[in-house]
């Protein structure tokens, strides 16, 4: 008897023919009859179907949910999905103390454990449901890495508050609230009812923060489906996104179509275009970079400086702008954006829909509102993002221009140091800080901080307290999407490392120029441990 062939039981092309085929195996179909799968599953296509379901964090609740819905679409397909999770943390819950050392960090380990999990068990292709801020990034990063077929699908925005009236409330205001408390303009008790109001659905935080910075990022690059970076958590549009990505996987499984072949440089600067035109946030400096590096693409600072300058912002979102992600939705969306922007796209560049951008962007329709506007009369003439260079940032520095009011495009005041994000909000709230003061927060980089944590308490303070006219922030940490106002992160190298920003002291000028991209520190020449790097 030909054993092998008795137990040929599906074609070897496939990846999980390693789990199912040849005499050998036997005690690995046992395992897999354990979980309830037959004869007629071992011949099908093995597609991992990884969420990041948590409880404690609003953007990632509804992922079960949705991960049923994708994998209806696998089996309809001709797929056999299996559900894992993967960890999923909180940005929000972590800002303002220790625990925002490890948001950064956990990018790397979710990439880490869904490329266990995948080659562990040989699947064949995959569909990945992050929520939020990180958890997009890494799984992003993950798929370059592993290079199956694989598609995102991810949470998507809560809908806005009401708060006070303002149907329109997002809980980058609420963070502002705490700094109004202090200076008079809010009470106690409209704080708490702000609270209560602010985030009244799941879903990731309403505005345009790191969160749906990177849902409508998934878009851009041609990971996710038309439609998937913007419709709402709680919305039937996102079911059936999420049950299509189900059976689109199974035609890139098909096709051979891979995520090294979708994310080529042409999309990774198709990528930079879709952040200055939205506004989004700094964080996806460092993401873009990542994902890139993993898909083994090159890309760099002056990729998003050049950028910058040849696209415009044109969404009216907040904390920039106006209005939540929901209402970018019903303009349009992504597709609609897209079109806006399309002469300065890469549009031969294929998605995951097997179509390129040209293709797909054909026949879509922009109506231009004041929520999406155009590259003629946009919402500011430059790209959200800014990349600042000078002695006190020799390898960068960026900070989010679009939230910036242009009297504050230019600064030159006297610096006031601190050691710690912790330092500066007990500075600020004991109204320490004069007018004319840039705030220098260091030791709070990837090495300094640990895990370059975000100083959204710190900018929340400023904004909330009328501040962002009167003083300017320059950390080697980074930023909140949901950060706006006159703050220049990322400075590098960072003060663990020896940069020049360690070496800063009370009283020191230093000179913010957005217009010509600069940051300076203006210091005498006897000053030799920072003249080392001038």
């Amino acid at each position: 008897m030909d054993y092998e062939k008795e137990f040929q039981m599906k074609d070897s092309k496939y990846r999980s023919s390693t789990l199912t085929n040849g005499l050998g195996r036997s005690g690995q179909r046992a395992l897999l009859y354990a979980t309830g799968m037959d004869e007629e599953d071992m011949k099908k296509p093995f597609v991992a179907v990884i969420g990041s379901f948590s409880e404690m964090v609003p953007g990632h609740v509804h992922l079960r949910e949705l991960a049923e819905y994708v994998k209806q679409g696998i089996i309809e397909a001709g797929g056999v999905p299996r559900q894992s999770e993967t960890i999923a943390i909180c940005d929000g819950l972590c800002q303002g103390h220790k625990g925002m050392c490890y948001p950064l960090a956990s990018r790397d380990l979710i990439a880490d454990s869904v490329e266990m999990v995948v080659e562990a068990h040989h699947f064949d292709a995959m569909v990945l449901l992050p929520g939020c801020d990180k958890i997009i990034p890494g799984m992003l990063m993950a798929a370059a890495r592993l290079d199956i077929p694989a598609i995102i699908v991810p949470g998507e925005p809560m809908l806005p508050g009401n708060v006070g009236g303002n149907p329109l409330f997002c809980s980058s205001e609420l963070r502002e609230y705490p700094g109004r408390v202090e200076a008079g303009t809010v009470t106690v008790q409209e704080m708490k009812e702000a609270e209560k109001a602010a985030l009244p659905t799941v879903g990731s935080c309403a505005h345009l923060g790191t969160a749906n910075s990177m849902c409508m990022l998934t878009e851009v690059l041609g990971m996710a489906l038309p439609g998937a970076g913007t419709a709402p958590a709680v919305s039937n549009k996102r079911k059936r996104i999420a049950k299509a990505s189900g059976r689109y996987v199974m035609e890139l499984l098909e096709k051979g179509i891979t995520p090294r072949k979708i994310l080529t440089r042409e999309t990774m600067l198709n990528g930079i275009a879709g952040a200055m035109a939205t506004g989004s946030s700094t964080n996806l400096v460092l993401h873009l970079m990542a994902i890139a590096h993993e898909a083994g693409v090159e890309l760099d600072l002056g990729d998003f400086d050049r950028i910058s300058r040849q696209v415009p912002f044109i969404c009216n979102l907040q904390p920039s702008g106006k209005y939540p992600i929901v209402s970018l939705d019903s303009s349009g969306g992504i597709p609609a954006v897209m079109k806006v922007i399309e002469e300065r796209l890469n549009t031969d560049a294929i998605t995951v829909t097997g179509k390129t951008v040209k293709e797909l962007l054909r026949d879509v329709k922009v109506n231009p509102d004041d929520v999406l506007k155009t590259m003629e009369h946009p919402q500011k003439p430059e790209g959200g993002i800014a990349v600042l260079h000078g002695n006190l940032a020799p390898d960068g520095a960026v900070i989010k221009q679009s939230g910036i009011k242009e009297s504050m495009y230019y600064f030159k005041g006297r610096a006031r140091v601190f050691n710690s994000m912790e330092e500066a909000d007990a500075a600020i709230s004991g109204d320490t800080i004069e007018k004319g003061t840039v705030i220098v927060i260091k030791y709070e980089g990837p090495k300094g901080g640990p895990g370059m944590r975000e100083m959204l308490s710190t900018t929340a303070l400023i904004m909330g307290r009328g501040m962002d006219e009167d003083c300017a922030l320059v950390t080697d940490g980074r930023f909140s999407g949901a950060t706006h106002g006159p703050c220049v992160g990322h400075v590098s190298p960072e003060a663990a490392a020896g940069g020049p920003i360690a070496f800063v002291e009370d009283g020191d000028e230093i000179e913010i120029d957005i217009v010509n991209r600069t940051l300076r520190l203006n210091v005498p020449e006897n000053r030799s441990l920072v003249w080392r790097w001038l």
